[in-house]
């Protein structure tokens, strides 16, 4: 399910505080670092790589998505809009999780999720492995299910 910035930011908890490590006093004086945690699934992510609050904050949201995308499935599940989906994109987190819930489906079988979404099975297996978290979390669903674990694509 898609939701944007602000309907999520009404579920979580948003916390400030300094960021840490170097940047000097800029850094040390502002609450510019974000914490946002959604406590009734026990899951939080924050983020202090920016001066500003507010892109830290939108960061923190996109990372939140993204741990949302690994950690729960849909049943009814449809192949992603954009198959093209850049990772900078803010419809990432709801593409890998669309990606992730017909991979599922699937029984983690690259080849019949990728023809479920209209591309081969290299290029599905080059969408995961472009983000390292969803190419590991694929990987470890496989050695659950005694699959075998498969190398890099082009490798």
């Amino acid at each position: 399910m898609q939701m944007d910035d602000a309907a999520l930011s009404a579920l979580c908890r948003i916390s400030f505080s300094c960021g840490s490590g170097p940047g000097g006093q800029k850094r040390n004086k502002t609450s510019s670092a974000v914490k946002v945690e959604l406590s009734q699934y026990g899951i939080s992510a924050s983020d202090c790589t920016e001066r500003s609050q507010f892109r830290n904050r939108s960061n923190a949201l996109k990372k939140l998505k993204m741990l949302l995308a690994l950690k729960f499935r849909q049943e009814r599940c449809v192949p992603p809009d954009n198959p093209e989906c850049s990772m900078n994109s803010a419809n990432y987190p709801l593409f890998a999780a669309q990606l992730l819930d017909i991979i599922h489906q699937n029984a983690f079988d690259h080849r019949r999720a990728a023809e479920i979404c209209g591309i081969s099975p290299t290029a599905l297996l080059k969408k995961l492995f472009r983000d390292p978290e969803l190419w590991q979390f694929f990987q470890n669903q496989r050695k659950i299910l005694d699959l075998p674990v498969l190398h890099a694509p082009g490798k």
